[in-house]
Order: C-alpha cells, then sequence, then structure tokens
C-alpha cells in the first residue's frame, strides 16, 4: 500500500510518484469539462426529439397552414381560426333602470298575495309612495281607482295599463336640446351652466359631455369655476386632456365668477362651438351660496357679446338618482334661484329609486336632458321618455 499511494479525502488514491505536469484523470477540471460535454449531448437530443413529436389535439404549436378551400374548409383549420369576439351589450335607458323595475314588481307582488279589499288601495298608496314616483301622482292614481272599482281589487293587467295611463299624463313629452344628438346650434357659442351639490358626479358629468361633443367634432371650452373643492381644477384638466378639449383655469380659491366671465369669453374670442361651465356644489339650504350662484349666471350673461341670447342657455341640475325625494328638493331651490332649463340624473343603475324622475318633470315642468347609467364614457345618455316609461313597468 506504501508502494502504491496514499489515501485523502479528494482521491481516493493518490500516487506517491507523482512529478511536476501530473494530473489525476479524475481531477475536478477534467470531472466538470467531461459533465459539460454530456449535458449538451443530451440538450441537443431533446430539443430534436420534442421538435419532431407530433403535437396532440388542444396542445399549441406554431404550422404554417396551407389556404383553406372556400367551399370545405378542414377541421384542423377550422380549429385554428379564432372566433370574433362577442360585441359589448349596448347600454340603454332600459337597463340603467332594471332595480327600479325590480323594486316595484316585488312591491306589486306582496301587494297582490297580502292585500284585499280597502286595504288595497292603502296599501298600494304606500307602495307607489315607497317607489318615489310622487305624493300628488299617487293620490291621483288611488282616487281614480277608488271611484272606478270602489271596494273591489283590480286584476294585475288593469292595475298595469292604469299606471302606465298615468304615467303618461303626468309625465309630459318635454323638448329636449337637438345639439346633443349632434344638430345645429342655436346658437354659437353654446353655453351651459353646470350646478349641484356636493358629491352628485357634476364634474363627471361635464367631462363626459366634452367627450360627447368633441365625438360630434365641436370646438369644446371648459371653464373650471370650482375654486373652492380640493383637486376639482385637477380632475377637469384630465378630462380636457383626455378629450381635446380647451380649459379656463385659475388657482385654487379664486372668485368663480371671474372664471366664469373668462370661459365665456374666451369661447367668444376662439370661435368655439360649446362652452361648458363648472361650478362648485351649493347647498340648496344655503341661500347665501345660492345667491353666489346667480351671480355667476349674471356674470356670464355681461360677458356676452356675440349671439341673439346672453349666456348661460342652459342651466342643467344634476342630481343624484339614489337620493330619491332629496332630489325633487334640490330641483325645487336651484329652480327658484337659477330658473333650470334642464335636469342631469347620475347614477339611475344603482338605485331602485328611478321614480324620482315623475315628480321632477311633472312639478317643474323641467325636462330631464341626460341621464348616467354607468361610469364609462358612453353611460351617459340622451334621456329617452319612452324608454324611461316601458323600462319602470318591464317587470310588472
Amino acid at each position: 500500500m506504501a508502494r502504491l499511494g496514499k489515501i485523502n479525502h479528494r482521491h481516493r488514491l493518490v500516487p506517491n510518484f507523482r512529478r511536476p505536469g501530473y494530473t489525476h484523470p479524475m481531477s475536478d477540471q477534467n470531472l466538470y469539462i467531461v459533465l459539460g460535454i454530456v449535458g449538451a449531448v443530451l440538450a441537443a437530443a431533446l430539443f430534436f426529439f420534442l421538435r419532431r413529436r407530433p403535437s396532440s389535439p388542444g396542445t399549441h404549436q406554431s404550422v404554417r397552414y396551407a389556404p383553406p378551400s372556400p367551399a370545405s374548409p378542414s377541421a384542423t383549420q377550422q380549429s385554428v381560426r379564432s372566433a370574433p369576439a362577442a360585441p359589448a351589450p349596448k347600454r340603454d335607458l332600459t337597463v340603467g333602470l332594471s332595480k327600479s323595475a325590480q323594486f316595484l314588481q316585488g312591491a306589486i307582488d306582496k301587494l297582490f298575495s297580502h292585500s284585499e279589499g280597502a286595504a288595497f288601495f292603502s296599501d298600494l298608496e304606500e307602495t307607489l309612495v315607497t317607489a318615489d314616483l310622487g305624493i300628488e301622482f299617487t293620490e291621483r292614481l288611488v282616487t281614480s281607482l277608488r271611484k272606478d272599482l270602489g271596494l273591489k281589487v283590480p286584476s294585475r293587467e288593469e292595475l298595469k295599463a292604469r299606471l302606465s295611463q298615468a304615467l303618461n299624463v303626468a309625465f309630459p313629452e318635454l323638448p329636449l336640446p337637438t345639439a346633443l344628438d349632434g344638430a345645429t346650434l342655436p346658437q354659437k357659442p353654446w353655453v351651459i351652466m353646470m350646478v349641484g351639490v356636493n358629491g352628485v358626479g357634476k364634474t363627471t358629468t361635464t367631462g363626459k359631455l366634452c367627450s360627447r361633443f368633441r365625438a360630434q367634432n365641436r370646438k369644446v371650452i371648459v371653464g373650471a369655476a370650482d375654486t373652492f373643492r380640493a383637486a376639482a381644477s385637477e380632475q377637469l384638466q384630465a378630462w380636457v386632456e383626455r378629450t381635446g378639449a380647451e380649459g379656463v383655469f385659475q388657482k385654487e380659491g379664486a372668485d368663480p365668477a371671474a372664471v366664469a366671465f373668462d370661459a365665456v369669453q374666451a369661447a367668444q374670442n376662439r370661435g368655439a362651438d360649446v362652452c361648458i361651465v363648472d361650478t362648485a356644489g351649493r347647498l340648496h339650504t344655503k341661500h347665501n351660496l345660492m345667491d353666489e350662484l346667480a351671480k355667476v349666471k349674471r356674470v356670464m350673461a355681461k360677458a356676452s357679446t356675440t349671439g341673439a341670447a346672453p349666456a348661460p342657455h342652459e342651466v342643467w341640475l344634476t342630481v343624484d338618482g339614489t337620493t330619491g325625494q332629496n332630489a325633487l328638493h334640490q330641483a325645487r331651490e336651484f329652480h327658484k334661484a337659477l330658473t333650470l332649463t334642464g335636469i342631469v340624473i347620475t347614477k339611475l343603475d344603482g338605485s331602485a329609486r328611478g321614480g324620482i324622475v315623475i315628480p321632477i318633470v311633472e312639478e317643474l315642468k323641467v325636462p330631464v336632458v341626460l341621464v348616467g347609467v354607468g361610469e364609462g364614457v358612453d353611460d351617459l345618455l340622451v334621456f329617452d321618455r319612452t324608454q324611461f316609461l316601458q323600462g319602470l313597468l318591464a317587470a310588472l
């Protein structure tokens, strides 16, 4: 054993006759070279094997196919063609009223299953008021039914017919601004003053209006007269940049009447088609704030030097559709202070209180011009009276 060598931790046998330049056959360097060569050979063999292997059904592979025959395309060719994406469902007022319609349906179902005789009419009255159809409208309908039927309970079909007839009478068809659909503007610039309380979606509605008018290839100038709410100007600036409109902005805390004045004059000087002035949210119960809003309107009129009628040509109140009777109170006070020309109802798709449209229009004789039924830019719809009534009664 002494002649052959000795054992250490690196090699089992280390010769005693080492000499300069001697390397053991299984030294680290040679071992790594051998392992590298073996690994490369195995990887190359695996690559060629997988490439030549036929793919199983349903396995994705990149293959160049011959053009299909028009008469009889093969099943393989048909399988690799991608099916066209289904178009997104178009949002309309009927879809936006689904929660209101379902609420009314559930209330009527409960009415017919639990109420009889005189109790039926008192319960019907409570049901319609709860659905925000208005006290005056409800009283007229129930009084008419009692007069014609006495204590006889109407059938469901008869109740629906009478309800539809009463809604058509109470909800007059008022003219809408044709410019919303791309028709000729009454005059240029056509100035819209947007008003409402805080949090109803007024600035977002202003931005969506910019998008609508820009899609009609109209030149739009926006006045950011909400100088009190933090980041209101930044929010409107983002809409202006997104839609390609122009904006008139001043620093936070500036006089909103001055911003409105500058916006109207800029629209006249730059040849704009539409000017939209977004005002600060005002509580309808604060008379001093409403007086300030009336001042903004008067200043806009002084800025008008062109056209037959002074600005603003439209005063649109934005209300939150989820607030029910509170929306009616807001509309009363804003109409008293500013003489509204239109109502914009937002968030109607998230509410079961869409019936509030009826008492607002019936009492104020002001048309609902736009309805928001979603968060998207295209979810701000021009109001359609026929669609509204159909959607409200769809589930009955």
